[in-house]
């Protein structure tokens, strides 16, 4: 009896290993669900993503199955189903995500899920995600509350010098009406 070999085309075996040099670039992918989209549309989303450090590409669902098999992302083949799009997030994942969610109000795009930190997440859960503050606004927040104690302080020490020199010019002022 002889054993069956499979024989994989060399072009398919490029292709995986395209989608996979540019999903290993990438940090953090969403998966979303393209159809519907004009060419035009589907510029306009690519260029505003690139804004964000984001690749947006439509990929072949079996091909992106196996290169995130191969890079040991396992939970996505679920999200993987019909037309997709990969947007491969290389820095923040939250301003990326919003803008899908902003441009999915404009445009046919649906967002099926993603990877995130290490996790998977449903479609609902990235847009709960994409409503929370980007790290940037989260540091700004903490430095202000980390200000205000020392600001408050500031006003309590300074306020019995100011005090005495609002005292000090009324008495000057009086003087010089008499």
């Amino acid at each position: 009896m002889t054993e069956y070999i499979t024989k994989v085309h060399p072009a398919k075996e490029e292709a995986v290993a395209d989608i996979k040099g540019k999903l290993e670039t990438a940090t953090d992918f969403i998966v979303t669900d393209y159809r519907g989209l004009s060419v035009a549309q589907i510029t306009g989303l690519r260029r505003k993503m690139r804004e964000f450090g984001v690749e947006y590409k439509v990929v072949k669902n079996r091909y992106a199955k196996i290169a995130f098999r191969t890079m040991g992302v396992d939970g996505l083949d679920s999200l993987l189903v019909g037309p997709s799009a990969v947007a491969m997030v290389k820095g923040e994942a939250g301003p990326a995500a919003k803008a899908l969610f902003d441009y999915s109000k404009e445009a046919p795009v649906q967002v099926k899920g993603g990877y995130i930190a290490g996790n998977i997440f449903d479609a609902a859960q990235i847009e709960a995600f994409s409503k929370l503050p980007t790290r940037m606004e989260l540091i700004s927040m903490l430095m202000g509350t980390m200000k205000a104690p020392v600001q408050n302080l500031v006003y309590v020490l300074n306020a019995p010098v100011q005090k005495l020199a609002r005292t000090l010019q009324a008495v000057a002022d009086q003087k010089e009406g008499k």
